[in-house]
């Protein structure tokens, strides 16, 4: 009675198996394929894996020595900033002794006081982002400069019987 359904099961269970054989047996070819092809797909993958990452990294090394590049620059630049800012300050202080031996009687206040402004002219103009704002205030530091020297010449030759720098001052208390 229990062998009966032993064997039974035994033979349900060969004849899957039988059925599962003869279906890889006809399908073999077929298996064989899809592995080929999967395996082919892979490589494929694998080798467009590998292209992209070459193009990356060749635009990442692009890109490091374009930004090494321009980091140069800019600090060439800045180099050059700091230079002609220093310049500037030192023509500054040249313009204070200037205006100092020239106006022996003006009150070393006075000569501070117009190198003070000239000063914040040059670091308004210094700082500023915009570029026309800046333009706009180098002009008023030239034309400042330009007073200044003009107040000192007019007083040097005596064509002005003003003791003060008269224009400088005009434009100090514009401003």
């Amino acid at each position: 009675m229990i062998k009966n359904p032993i064997n039974r099961l035994l033979a349900l269970f060969y004849a899957i198996k039988d059925a599962n054989l003869h279906w890889q047996s006809a399908n073999q070819a077929q298996i064989d394929q899809l592995k080929h092809a999967r395996i082919i797909e892979e490589q494929a993958l694998a080798a467009q894996l590998a292209k992209k990452s070459a193009e990356l990294a060749h635009e990442l090394t692009l890109l490091q020595t374009k930004h090494d590049a321009e980091l140069v620059m800019y600090k060439t630049r800045c180099e050059q900033d700091i230079k002609d800012y220093k310049q500037y300050l030192k023509s500054l202080e040249q313009l204070k002794i200037s205006i100092q031996r020239s106006y022996t009687q003006l009150p070393e206040a006075m000569a501070f006081t117009i190198h003070h402004h000239a000063k914040q002219l040059l670091n308004a103009m210094w700082e500023s982002e915009d570029f026309e704002e800046k333009m706009r205030l180098e002009m008023r530091l030239i034309h400042f400069m330009t007073a200044v020297h003009e107040d000192a010449r007019d007083f040097l030759e005596n064509t002005q019987s003003k003791p003060l720098p008269e224009k400088t001052f005009a434009l100090i208390e514009q401003q």
